[in-house]
C-alpha cells in the first residue's frame, strides 16, 4: 500500500495496527507518529499480545529493505488475514510530505507537553528547589517513574512514587495539607502527568512539577542520588474518600464502567479488539491477576501506550484491587483518545480462562552449558551472538560474532556445529527459522554472560567499536547518551521533548480530548 491510503487508514476511526518492524535504533531514530515498535526480532513472541484478534487491519513498515514483507509472511503464517506493508517503508512516507519523529513513546510524551499548555500546570526549577531543600521547607519529592529507573538516578531525598500509585498513597507521603509535593521524572512528561494527576484528584497540597527532571538538575550542576531505596509506603488515609474522588474525576472524563459479563462477551468479539490491562504494581501483578490480563503499571501505560496496546482504536478495560488507580488512569486514556473502561468488579472479578495464543512451530536447539562450549569450538562449532550489541561490546566469547535477526543474510554456513548466543531461548530458535530457510542449520543455543563465561575459564573480548555504530540498529543512542554525563545529549533530548507539539499535524492533535481546565 501507499503512503497516503495509510494516512487515511490511521484516521477513519476503524482499528489499525501500524507496526515497525525495524529495530529499536531504527524507529528511534525516525518513524511515523502512531507507530508500535515491534522488531522483526521479536516479532512472533510480542505480536499475540499487541495485536490479540488476528482479522485487525496491520500495516507493516521497514526501512524499505524487505524486512516488512518477510514479517507479513510469519504474520500470515500465524492466521494473520489483513496484513499489509507500506511501498516504500519509512523513506516513502518521509517521501509523501509526511512527518518521521525521533525518540519514543511519542504519542505518550507529546500529550504530556500538550497537558501542560492545557492545564497550566505549575513548575519549579531545579535550583529552587533546591534552595527550598537547603532552607527546609516542608516539601516532599515524589519521583514518578518505576522503581528500575527511580534507583539509576534521581533527586536527593526524593520518595519513589510511580505516576500510577499516586492517587493510591498520596495520603501517606503527604498527610499534611501545608507539605507542598514536587513531583519528577527524568525529563519532563512523567513530572507533569503525575503532578496534574494529583491536582485532578483535588489534593490540598501545593503540587509542582520539576521542571526537566532528573536532567535539569544535572544541567544545573546539583548532585544527583544514585541506588536510592526510598520507595512508596502502603496505603493510608480515608480510602473511601479517595476512591470517590477518582469515581468523580472519571466521570468527568467519560469513563465507562464494564462489569465481568460485558467484559467476557468484548474479549469473544470477532469484530473489535479488548485489552484487559492490570494497572497495579508489577508486584501485585505477579502475587496473582486476572485471565488474559497484561500487567500495565498506570503510571507506565499512561508514558508507554504503544509498548501494551499495538491497535490504535482498540478498547481497553483497566482494572485494580481498590478503585482508586484504574478511574485515574483510565481518565488519562480517554483525554488521549482511546475508549478506556474500568471493571466494575475489579480484581474481585470472575472470568473464564482465555484461549492460548497460537505461536509458530519453531527449530528445536540443544541447550549448550559454558562447560560444554570449548568442546563444541575444537569441533568446529561457529558462535553466533544474537543478545544486544552493546552487550556483545561489553564482553563477548573470543570467536563469536554479532549478528540480530534481520541481518542474517550475511551468515554463511559454518563446517561444524552452530551455536546460537541469545538471552532467550525463543529469541535463538526465531533466528534459527531464519536461518533453516536458507540451508543453514543451527543445532545448539546458549545463555550466558561474561561473569559465567570467565569462571568457566573461557575467553572473553570487550570491544567497545564492535560493531560499529552504524549497524547497531538496535540501540538508540541519543536517548541513552543524556544519562551518561552528556550534558549536550541531555539539552537535545529535552528541546526535543518540548518541540514534540508544533511537529503534529491537525488530525494527529484531534485525537485528543482535554476536560476543560479547572
Amino acid at each position: 500500500m501507499d503512503a497516503p491510503t495509510l494516512k487515511e487508514w490511521l484516521h477513519d476511526g476503524a482499528e489499525i495496527a501500524l507496526l515497525d518492524v525495524r529495530e529499536h535504533g531504527q524507529f528511534g531514530e525516525a518513524h511515523p507518529f502512531y507507530a508500535v515498535p515491534l522488531p522483526y526480532s521479536r516479532l512472533e513472541l510480542e505480536i499475540g499480545r499487541l495485536v490479540p484478534r488476528r482479522a485487525t487491519r496491520i500495516v507493516l513498515l521497514d526501512e524499505g529493505d524487505g524486512i516488512a514483507l518477510r514479517a507479513a509472511a510469519r504474520l500470515e503464517a500465524m492466521g494473520y488475514a489483513a496484513v499489509h506493508a507500506l511501498d516504500g517503508g519509512a523513506t516513502a512516507w518521509k517521501a509523501a510530505g509526511y512527518e518521521l519523529f525521533a525518540g519514543v513513546n511519542l504519542p505518550s510524551k507529546s500529550f504530556g507537553e500538550m497537558a501542560e499548555h492545557v492545564y497550566g500546570t505549575p513548575h519549579i526549577t531545579a535550583p529552587e528547589l533546591a534552595e527550598r531543600q537547603a532552607r527546609g521547607d516542608k516539601l516532599v519529592v515524589l519521583d514518578g517513574r518505576p522503581v528500575d529507573e527511580y534507583r539509576k538516578m534521581t533527586i536527593p531525598g526524593s520518595i519513589c512514587c510511580p505516576n500510577g500509585e499516586l492517587a493510591l498513597r498520596i495520603a501517606a507521603l503527604a498527610p499534611d495539607p501545608e507539605t507542598t509535593i514536587v513531583v519528577n521524572c527524568a525529563g519532563r512528561t512523567r513530572s507533569i502527568i503525575g503532578a496534574q494527576t494529583l491536582r485532578h484528584l483535588g489534593v490540598p497540597n501545593p503540587v509542582l512539577a520539576l521542571e526537566n527532571g532528573t536532567q535539569g538538575w544535572f544541567l544545573a550542576d546539583l548532585p544527583l542520588d544514585h541506588g536510592a531505596n526510598r520507595l512508596y509506603p502502603a496505603p493510608a488515609g480515608d480510602m473511601a474518600q479517595a476512591r470517590s474522588r477518582a469515581e468523580a474525576h472519571a466521570a468527568r472524563a467519560e469513563v465507562g464502567w464494564a462489569d465481568a459479563r460485558t467484559l467476557t462477551a468484548w474479549m469473544g468479539d470477532p469484530t473489535r479488539s479488548t485489552f484487559l490491562c492490570d494497572v497495579r504494581t508489577p508486584e501485585e501483578f505477579a502475587a496473582g491477576s486476572l485471565p488474559g490480563a497484561q500487567s500495565a503499571p498506570g503510571g507506565q501505560l499512561l508514558q508507554a501506550t504503544d509498548q501494551y496496546v499495538g491497535v490504535r482504536g482498540a478498547r481497553l478495560v483497566l482494572f485494580d484491587s481498590e478503585g482508586v488507580r484504574a478511574p485515574m488512569v483510565a481518565a488519562w486514556l480517554r483525554q488521549m483518545g482511546w475508549d478506556a473502561f474500568v471493571l466494575t468488579e475489579g480484581l474481585a472479578a470472575s472470568l473464564p480462562l482465555p484461549s492460548p495464543t497460537a505461536r509458530p512451530a519453531l527449530p528445536s536447539l540443544a541447550p549448550a552449558t559454558a562447560a560444554e562450549l570449548p568442546g563444541l569450538v575444537a569441533a568446529g562449532a561457529a558462535l553466533l551472538d544474537l543478545r544486544s550489541s552493546m552487550a556483545y561490546r561489553a564482553g563477548h566469547l573470543a570467536g563469536a560474532r554479532w549478528a540480530i535477526r534481520p541481518r542474517l543474510d550475511g551468515v554463511s554456513a559454518p563446517s561444524g556445529a552452530l551455536v546460537l548466543i541469545a538471552a532467550e531461548g525463543d529469541l535463538a530458535r526465531l533466528a534459527a527459522l531464519d536461518l533453516a530457510e536458507r540451508g543453514i542449520v543451527a543445532t545448539h543455543w546458549h545463555r550466558g554472560d561474561p561473569a559465567s563465561w570467565r569462571a568457566a575459564g573461557l575467553a572473553v573480548e570487550a570491544t567497545p567499536q564492535d560493531p560499529r555504530d552504524a549497524d547497531c540498529i538496535d540501540f538508540l543512542f541519543f536517548v541513552h547518551d543524556r544519562h551518561d554525563g552528556n550534558k549536550a545529549a541531555a539539552r537535545q533530548y529535552l528541546a526535543w521533548e518540548m518541540g514534540l507539539i508544533e511537529k503534529l499535524d491537525r488530525a494527529e492533535r484531534a485525537a485528543w480530548r482535554f476536560l476543560p481546565p479547572g
